[in-house]
């Protein structure tokens, strides 16, 4: 899409608030997305932020990122290490796309280090995100760190955050999302997630079904790599459940050149606090136990598997592709299990859904199991109407599907119907959660 040209004297400045900046940055650049690094490393480069900190982790994948990213964070921070975290999207402000010592940014660094990096562009045009990743890098820059912890946008190999040279290069999982940039098999997503080894870094994959060319990109580079069930593995100790509010139960992780064991399970998936752990185990880095079990106790994210209400149970979660609808899935599956054991009822599972049009709703609405769906329309460029949704499901056969004009008043809905023993689940994107969290 086409943006509108902006005039000189439209551009914002150091005085000027993050929402002016935000919306001038939305029409500068002539498309949303461009993959690609030789424009955003052009101005890293004028701006000395290729290296934001001695030691860098960069994490890519389908799903789990965010909590693997967190998990390294907290884990670090119980080490002692000074730490700084770039993830995205965001769920209700912009600011919390960058964290210092677990504190988020604020408006005034933002808009400083955009000012900053407009002072240095030049002609160079960048996009949204670019701007968002160069952002990060320079707060970095600013606060003498010890480790950076960049999320990967999209992809890996073309991603701005790639730029980077890390340490650290760790892959979650793969699954099939923005085919239109990626490709539509398993084997092209590989490829472009280990876009991001480079010579001299160390890879950490924890995706079991490890595609060929995750393998044949790390040799090509001659970077080394430690595959889950290869080179490390976890094992969730007999008769423990990941529930998450609870850390009672425990696991064990196993590493060539470590073990620990009977640690607290995490509030976050444990595959992602697995790969976490395996990455900073290869790392060179310092950690003790002691450090690693308060980071595992401490590590929670907004919008992952996150309790908001009780009686009836309510729950969100920003699975929004097959992947990550499979494993929600199978968390409700355990969670109404345990809903039975509470009561002698059988609750019902009241799925609240609103989706964006690029993504895989077909497939996505497919995995989930819900005895109500509340459909809600999702507004903006990507947004998906309800009716699309809703005619997705009758024809897989499902009756049981209402259909509402916005998140709040579907979940409103859900809530009137529900019994106490049910389930509410909120989910099928970041916006269908910040909506609920922003209300």
């Amino acid at each position: 899409m086409q943006k509108t040209r902006v005039q000189p004297h439209n551009i914002p400045n150091a005085m000027s608030d993050l929402n002016r900046w935000l919306c001038y940055l939305e029409r500068i650049h002539p498309t949303t997305i461009e993959l690609g690094l030789a424009r955003v490393k052009k101005v890293a480069e004028r701006m000395d932020l290729l290296q934001p900190a001695p030691y860098v982790f960069t994490v890519a994948g389908t799903n789990g990122k965010g909590t693997t990213c967190r998990t390294i964070e907290m884990i670090l921070l119980a080490a002692g290490y000074r730490v700084g975290v770039y993830s995205s999207p965001h769920l209700l402000r912009f600011t919390e796309r960058v964290r210092i010592n677990n504190c988020e940014s604020t408006e005034l660094a933002t808009v400083k280090s955009f000012d900053a990096i407009e002072q240095q562009r030049g002609d160079i045009s960048l996009t949204y995100f670019e701007y968002g990743t160069l952002s990060a890098l320079y707060q970095f820059k600013q606060a003498n760190l010890d480790v950076v912890i960049l999320e990967v946008g999209l992809g890996g190999r073309l991603d701005a955050t790639n730029i980077v040279d890390e340490n650290i290069a760790v892959i979650t999982t793969i699954g099939i999302d923005h085919i239109e940039y990626l490709g539509n098999t398993r084997e092209s997503i590989g490829r472009e997630k280990a876009g991001i080894f480079k010579p001299n870094c160390i890879a950490v994959v924890g995706e079991p079904d490890i595609p060929d060319t995750i393998l044949a990109t790390a040799k090509a580079v001659n970077c080394p790599l430690y595959a889950v069930n290869r080179d490390w593995s976890y094992h969730v100790c007999a008769g423990a459940i990941a529930t998450p509010n609870e850390t009672a139960q425990q696991w064990d992780f196993t590493a060539a050149n470590k073990t620990y064991y009977h640690l607290p399970m995490p509030h976050l998936p444990i595959g992602n606090a697995a790969t976490a752990l395996a990455a900073l185990t290869y790392s060179s880095l310092t950690i003790s136990q002691m450090a690693i079990v308060a980071g595992l106790q401490q590590a929670s994210l907004p919008g992952r598997l996150q309790q908001i209400g009780e009686n009836p149970l309510v729950i969100l979660d920003v699975a929004h592709n097959p992947h990550a609808a499979t494993y929600l899935s199978n968390q409700l599956a355990r969670l109404k299990k345990e809903q039975k054991l509470k009561t002698s009822r059988i609750g019902l599972v009241r799925i609240v859904i609103g989706m964006l049009k690029d993504k895989d709703i077909k497939s996505t609405l497919s995995i989930l199991h819900s005895d109500m769906w509340y459909c809600a329309s999702l507004y903006g460029e990507r947004g998906c109407d309800a009716q699309v949704l809703v005619d997705i499901l009758l024809d897989q056969g499902v009756t049981q599907v209402q259909q509402f004009t916005d998140v709040p008043a579907a979940l409103a809905k859900a809530k009137l119907d529900a019994q106490p023993d049910d389930i509410i689940v909120v989910c099928g994107s970041f916006h269908t959660v910040s909506a609920v969290l922003g209300n």
